[in-house]
């Protein structure tokens, strides 16, 4: 009736077609995903970047301000050491 040996020839062909499908789109989400990550890499490296250079620029400014003022500097820093001390107290 059925030609068993037919129908596992054509199962064996779907088989191997489907797992060459698979393989190909597995391959493609793969590219797609590597090309995203890069692109996100590249991202956060200039932005990492940028935020270098403004920490840059305000340690320069922080740096005049201090040379400028040092002992208002040095005044705001021991005030600011008693508030932390005296929050830290308490926990």
């Amino acid at each position: 009736m059925f030609d068993t040996g037919r129908m596992r020839d054509e199962l064996n062909t779907m088989k191997v077609d489907v797992t060459r499908l698979l393989s190909a789109a597995g391959e493609q989400a793969f590219e797609t995903s590597k090309d995203h990550a890069e692109a996100l890499a590249d991202q956060i490296k200039a932005t990492l970047a940028e935020l270098g250079e403004t920490v840059s620029e305000e340690q320069e400014q922080l740096h005049r301000l201090v040379a400028e003022r040092p002992v208002a500097s040095l005044a705001s820093a021991f005030a600011l050491g008693v508030v932390v001390g005296h929050m830290l107290r308490r926990y």
